[in-house]
């Protein structure tokens, strides 16, 4: 059996950075699990565009120096912001041939605690032992449907990370539940694919991010905002520091949080779906197979027969979701809501067992919600590896 310092789970931004971080560190034995940018690959949908803005897109290096414009410069490309799916994909991958060429793809079935770490048992059978874990799993594991619609064929009803290409939809009726920047874009691609599409908005607004250009113009914009743009204007520089995020009274935290990634679209996709219908302050009551479509009553009482409904309805973190952990690690974890608690090294309660992305909004604020987290948070987590060494 094979031992390992570190063993990161996940080929995402988050796995891929902390791999090239934790690799520069001497005499590190590392091994990386995972697909490289898998997720974003078979559970984005064709077309889409990032809405992180360019500042925010970049992975994580120690060096700094493989970035969007180093991977554009390297393959000639010519793209800007937003950034295409397909390139970011691309850079992602590239990034890894740079840092992490040796990515071992097969699926990790399950992590134990024992005397010498943990105990990795891989999807083929193989077992690993490593001293320490980085969880870099990503989001997939944490899609939320609501009911009535969560028990639903897939057929009829779908979230959005399981639909990779719309244009399966053309010439079909399909409801997009949702306000954030999934939903909306989810519903302009199925209606430049050729689909019927209504929005449906519990909330009675659909907001909008950039909506007073002045505020985003210079001077005015990099005292308002930072770089990676997560959060209102001045939340946005707190957000995008970690450390004094974390340092604030909790309850700031979590107003701020909810704030800071309340449902928005990009402002760049406002025209793209200004002449579709929304139901704005409706939500779905009951849902009904129906002769191969789907039967749907609202909670004003109207109703209608739709070909599919495509939940663009996020994510909700819960540890106990990510299947390869087994039941007695998971209890043996501090946390909240179903949020880890992490020190700074991003380590939880069991020692030698890091969380990186999503799980550590909670400890660390809504910047590990996006690509943009991934160098503080890969930073921090190798410091504290290179001093615990």
């Amino acid at each position: 059996m094979s031992v390992h310092d570190v063993t990161v789970i996940g080929a995402g931004p988050f796995g891929l950075s902390a791999a090239a971080h934790l690799r520069a560190l001497n005499g590190l034995s590392v091994r990386v699990f995972g697909e490289p940018m898998s997720f974003w690959d078979r559970q984005m949908p064709v077309g889409m565009l990032l809405r992180s803005p360019w500042a925010g897109s970049h992975l994580s290096d120690p060096k700094g120096a493989l970035t969007l414009d180093a991977y554009r410069d390297a393959n000639g490309s010519h793209f800007g912001s937003p950034v295409p799916l397909n390139r970011f994909i691309d850079y992602g991958r590239w990034f890894q041939r740079q840092t992490v060429p040796e990515v071992d793809g097969r699926e990790v079935a399950r992590v134990e605690s024992d005397a010498g770490g943990f105990r990795l048992k891989l999807g083929d059978g193989e077992t690993i032992q490593s001293r320490r874990v980085v969880v870099a799993a990503g989001i997939a594991s944490f899609a939320w449907c609501p009911e009535p619609l969560r028990n639903l064929p897939r057929e009829l009803a779908s979230h959005s990370s399981q639909q990779n290409d719309l244009s399966r939809f053309s010439g079909k009726h399909v409801v997009v539940v949702g306000a954030g920047q999934s939903a909306l874009e989810s519903a302009a691609l199925l209606h430049e694919a050729g689909a019927k599409v209504e929005l449906l908005v519990r909330g009675s607004v659909v907001r909008w991010l950039w909506q007073r250009p002045l505020l985003h113009t210079w001077p005015i914009e990099p005292l308002l905002y930072a770089p990676p743009d997560v959060g209102p204007a001045l939340i946005s520089q707190v957000v995008a520091r970690p450390n004094w995020y974390r340092r604030m009274p909790r309850k700031w935290q979590d107003k701020w949080g909810t704030r800071s990634i309340r449902a928005a679209g990009a402002g760049w996709l406002k025209p793209r779906v200004a002449n579709l219908p929304m139901i704005t302050g409706r939500s779905i009551v009951s849902a009904a197979p129906a002769g191969g479509r789907l039967a749907l009553k609202l909670d004003d009482g109207s109703e209608r027969t739709v070909d599919h409904v495509l939940m663009g309805t996020g994510y909700r973190v819960d540890l106990a979701k990510y299947a390869f952990l087994s039941k007695q690690l998971v209890a043996s974890i501090r946390h909240v809501g179903g949020y880890p608690q992490l020190n700074n090294g991003f380590e939880s309660s069991v020692a030698g067992l890091h969380f990186l992305g999503a799980p550590a909004a909670w400890s660390f604020g809504p910047l590990m919600r996006f690509v943009a987290g991934a160098d503080f948070a890969t930073r921090s987590l190798a410091r504290s590896v290179a001093r615990d060494n």
